[in-house]
């Protein structure tokens, strides 16, 4: 319950920060997928993607993915960029649209008990 508090109380305040546009992806108005699309002095964020476990694999990313380009080009952006996991659905989709990897960057974690 700690993480469904903290996600709707970051979610809540991403939601209404300046510059930040929330976008979803539906069918038969059933919501499939969202994402967020954060602009500043001409930056586009494409963010916070998430698609339901039983939309995946439909396109509702590629079709958000273009729809915030879109946005961003009609805000003035003239750059944009993303984060994805390497090899990840999410890098396909980027790269899908144009996105070229700028660098790698890997996070670790200990587990418990492993030191």
């Amino acid at each position: 319950m700690e993480l469904y508090d903290f996600m709707l109380g970051f979610v809540s305040v991403s939601a209404q920060s300046a510059g930040t546009h929330c976008f979803l992806a539906e069918r038969d108005g059933v919501a499939m997928a969202a994402a967020a699309l954060a602009v500043h002095e001409g930056v586009a964020l494409l963010a916070g993607a998430s698609t339901r476990p039983e939309w995946r694999g439909q396109g509702a990313q590629a079709v958000l993915v273009k729809e915030r380009l879109r946005r961003a080009a009609d805000e003035g952006c003239e750059i944009a960029m993303m984060g994805a996991r390497p090899g990840s659905s999410s890098q396909r989709n980027a790269e899908r649209n144009g996105f070229l990897i700028a660098y790698t960057r890997i996070k670790w974690q200990q587990r418990r008990g492993d030191a």
